[in-house]
């Protein structure tokens, strides 16, 4: 009868435990931009135990592609069941990650050529305060990491490049790296502004493009950042990716570049994460 007692409770209480070990994302959080005269939407995963526990976490900043906003890596992404699979697995340690929404009034995590949409200024000064406030992470750079794709691999690389006194870590995925060239960032700007002066895109172009970025990089600056670098061989992007990959192994920059077969879809990218996730959890805990 005891025995049968025992089973019964277990019967009863493992599914609890089961369900109190899934982590929960909220999709559609939203603060008050000044910068961007608007409010700015966001998601955000909590880890398993966030609820129940009172320390600090690492956080993961996760930017979405061209097309989504900050449901993309809910809902295509599967990142709320891969990431507490890979806190399961003990491959990645609990964390926080945000996801917000480049894709509303402007797409793009960068500042305008003409400096009325200043998205960049908007991530640092306004929306990493606000969620490193209301949520428990940790606020320095060994605790905190970047990573997104094809838009925001683009933004990771340029985030991590400027600010990389604030990211231990950065894994940019199939990234659009920005214009190859001076003269391809003329055409690209001219699309959509007309009238820019040459010396406003050369400066744009040096701004918010990684290969001239990395080429002006100091000797300091090379081993600040821990990179994880990852594209498809069948991607469009590809050769950007290995130019990018080119260009840091002259320059002597540590990283990692991981090519698999796959093009620019979310099944590849749903497979990157867990990767991102172990290198990220890595940077958390070697420094």
């Amino acid at each position: 009868m005891k025995t049968h007692l025992r089973l019964l409770t277990l019967a009863i209480f493992l599914p609890l435990l089961s369900i109190a070990q899934t982590g929960k994302v909220f999709d559609n959080l939203s603060l008050s931009s000044k910068i961007l005269k608007s409010d700015r939407k966001f998601a955000i995963y909590l880890p398993p135990d966030y609820e129940t526990s009172q320390r600090t976490y690492p956080v993961l900043y996760l930017l979405h592609g061209a097309g989504d906003d900050q449901t993309g890596w809910v809902q295509f992404g599967e990142v709320l069941s891969i990431a507490d699979e890979s806190v399961r697995n003990g491959t990645a340690t609990p964390m926080i990650i945000v996801m917000p929404d480049a894709n509303t009034g402007r797409r793009g995590y960068f500042n305008d050529i003409k400096g009325d949409w200043n998205y960049e200024d908007f991530f640092f000064k306004e929306l990493m305060p606000y969620v490193e406030k209301k949520y428990r992470i940790k606020q320095e750079k060994r605790s905190r990491a970047i990573a997104g794709l094809s838009m925001g691999g683009g933004g990771t690389f340029i985030y991590a490049l400027h600010h990389p006194e604030l990211f231990s870590s950065a894994c940019p995925l199939s990234a659009a790296v920005g214009s190859l060239s001076l003269e391809d960032a003329k055409k690209n700007v001219r699309r959509n502004t007309a009238d820019a002066s040459d010396q406003a895109i050369e400066t744009y172009y040096k701004t918010y493009s990684t290969l001239p970025l990395l080429d002006t990089l100091t000797a300091e600056r090379k081993t600040a950042i821990r990179w994880y670098i990852d594209c498809g061989d069948d991607d469009f992007l590809y050769e950007g990716n290995s130019l990018v990959h080119i260009a840091m192994r002259k320059k002597e920059i540590p990283h990692e570049f991981r090519t698999r077969d796959g093009g620019h879809t979310w099944t590849y990218w749903r497979a990157s994460l867990p990767k991102v996730l172990e290198f990220v959890s890595q940077a958390f805990h070697q420094f």
